[in-house]
């Protein structure tokens, strides 16, 4: 590979890093650390009981996405446990899921109604995903 390949890959990963963490600094400033404190709230009371800890989980799952959206992606993951998995997800929708992935997919709508906003309702669609169902869903790097 020539030099300047090298160089121009090179920049454009540090230019995404960049862009990510802007935008990461932006979201946080704007509301993200506040839905995130309020999903490790979620989390900690869930967690009360033995019954409510995978569901803990899954709101601390969910807080850290909140936390730094930017540069993440959600994906299925390959170990899902099945049936149990399903059924989790079927509780989950029942209790909130549905209310949680509802707001922030109009959230997402409501941001992208700007240029500028669209960024920041596509993370919004990106946590409605999750929220909607996050057992078997893990979070890796973009």
């Amino acid at each position: 590979m020539p030099l300047a390949q090298k160089l121009v890959s090179k920049k454009s990963i540090s230019y995404i890093y960049i862009m990510d963490l802007l935008g990461n600094l932006i979201w946080l400033i704007f509301g993200g650390l506040l839905s995130a404190i309020g999903y490790f709230i979620g989390g900690l009371v869930l967690c009360l009981t033995i019954i409510g800890i995978p569901f803990g989980f899954q709101c601390f799952k969910i807080a850290f996405l909140v936390l730094s959206p930017f540069g993440k992606k959600v994906v299925s993951s390959g170990n899902s446990s099945g049936c149990l998995s399903t059924l989790f997800n079927i509780i989950w929708i029942l209790t909130g899921g549905l209310y949680t992935a509802f707001i922030h997919l109009i959230f997402g709508l409501l941001l992208c109604f700007t240029i500028v906003g669209i960024p920041f309702g596509r993370q919004h669609f990106k946590l409605a995903e999750l929220s909607l169902a996050p057992f078997g869903k893990e979070i890796v790097e973009a």
